[in-house]
């Protein structure tokens, strides 16, 4: 029975009022093989279109795709606990009791999904800050209260905790806070061996009056750790003997680098996408279009994709930012890229993501990137390992062996920013970097506002260590256009 059907209609099956009949249909019109595949033709509006759906249908289905998204542990992606922590953040600053405040714990060191929010606030009135939170919309339940801390439950399913500190107790607290537990624990071991205290709820040793986070790793005689980087991943040993080095910041970035336009699956225009990186700051963009093979994507062909390029130099003379003209190439089944040679070396910056065939074992999927890192057109690694949170775990491949080869080939290494990917993983980029393996930090943009994906990149490169030197579009466009070029 499983061979009659069309590909990924037992994954799609899953997916509540979507009939075997109603599978088929979207598989001959789309070519619908997976539940990624689905969210994005209805994203694009290509459902409706289908014979037997409608907007109404596309929006139940788009709509049961989120649900199914949605971890069991109540854990929500980045964006959407850092976007719930700003909302709380702005009621609390409504409070006349509240001095500061910041958010803290795993959220403030930018892990991929969250199950809470911590808040560190600072007031001589804690009991005020608490009872002001209380009234905060999105607040469920609460399911402990005393006189400066509360933990309660969002509706979304989010816990959130507020700790209340006097404000000569802010700095530690917030220290203590953001952790990671291990992190802190040999910060503390530090502080005791120098008969020092910082943390209000041990004293330990004699206390300090500190007025910012930073001064405890300044008396500690260690340059500051920036929050990403607290995960006790040897980042206190290197800064004990000095080979710490300060990582990359979202000033460094010059140009948004992978970005999809109405050429593809994107929803701006080229024009509309390379002033609104203008906008923002940027030296240049690079227009990464879909290849052919992604044709659940509207992949360019070879017969629009001069059009694509007549169009950007029209509109490269109407713009100050640089537009660099290139591709998200899909690497193939067999290691091949997508297009003929003859247009990939034409290309200013070509990516070369996997978007299909996810489940070979890990021997085929590390032959399949050995055999497209031959190619002299391989220049930088999209999304490198598939992810996409929380749905798709990475795909298995024997990564030391592919980050050798890498290195080998003189390759980059893209860090996505888009929240549902965050791919390359903290550990594999400080793998890589031990590679002296090169990087470009993206937004995978497919509109105006998912540009603003630049800080996620940005910290999941933190996380990893990475530095200005290491990271490729923090040159400025012809030294960047050089590095990349095919």
């Amino acid at each position: 029975m499983r061979a009659a059907l069309p590909p990924g209609a037992v994954e799609l099956s899953a997916l509540s009022g979507l009939s075997l009949k109603k599978i088929i249909a979207l598989n001959d019109a789309l070519h619908v093989e997976s539940i990624a595949d689905l969210k994005s033709a209805c994203q694009e509006g290509l459902v409706s279109k289908v014979k037997g759906f409608g907007l109404k249908s596309q929006a139940k289905l788009l709509a049961e795709i989120e649900k199914c998204e949605i971890p069991k542990d109540n854990s929500v992606p980045l964006n959407h606990a850092l976007e719930e922590a700003e909302r709380i953040l702005r009621h609390l600053r409504g409070s006349p009791a509240l001095i500061e405040a910041n958010i803290a714990g795993a959220l403030r060191r930018r892990q991929e999904t969250l199950r809470r929010i911590v808040i560190v606030a600072a007031s001589d009135h804690p009991r005020k800050v608490l009872d002001h939170f209380l009234s905060f919309p999105g607040l469920r339940r609460t399911d402990e209260l005393d006189g400066s801390h509360c933990l309660g439950r969002l509706a979304n399913g989010l816990q959130t905790e507020i700790v209340v500190v006097k404000p000569a107790d802010y700095a530690g607290a917030l220290l203590a806070q953001t952790g990671s537990r291990r992190h802190v624990a040999k910060i503390r071991d530090l502080a005791r061996s120098q008969g020092l205290s910082f943390f209000p709820e041990r004293n330990t040793g004699q206390p300090v009056l500190i007025k910012h986070e930073s001064e405890i790793y300044q008396r500690l005689g260690l340059p500051h750790i920036p929050a990403e980087m607290r995960e006790d991943e040897g980042e206190i040993e290197a800064a004990v003997s000095g080979n710490l080095s300060q990582p990359l910041t979202l000033e460094d970035i010059r140009g948004m680098t992978h970005c999809h336009t109405v050429y593809s699956d994107g929803r701006n225009s080229i024009e509309e996408m390379a002033l609104a990186a203008e906008a923002r700051g940027m030296a240049y963009l690079t227009v990464t279009d879909h290849s052919p093979t992604a044709y659940y994507a509207h992949g360019v062909g070879l017969d629009r994709l001069r059009a694509q390029w007549e169009e950007i130099a029209r509109v490269q003379e109407r713009v100050k930012i640089k537009i660099l003209k290139g591709t998200e190439s899909d690497i193939l089944a067999d290691g091949s890229l997508d297009y003929p040679d003859s247009f990939l070396e034409q290309f200013d910056i070509i990516i070369a993501s996997i978007h299909a065939r996810h489940k070979m074992d890990s021997e085929q999927m590390t032959a399949r990137l050995l055999r497209a890192l031959k190619s002299p057109f391989f220049k930088i690694w999209g999304h490198p390992l598939g992810r996409l949170i929380p749905s798709r775990p990475p795909f298995a491949c024997r990564m030391e062996k592919v980050l050798d080869a890498i290195a080998e080939a003189r390759c980059a290494i893209e860090v996505n920013g888009d929240p549902r990917r965050l791919d390359l993983e903290p550990r594999w980029i400080r793998a890589a970097r031990a590679r002296g393996i090169k990087f470009v930090i993206s937004t995978d943009a497919h509109s105006i506002d998912n540009l603003d994906n630049l800080p996620y990149g940005v910290a999941m490169a933190r996380r990893g260590w990475l530095t200005r030197g290491e990271v490729l579009n923090t040159l400025d466009a012809k030294k960047f256009a050089q590095a990349v070029h095919p």
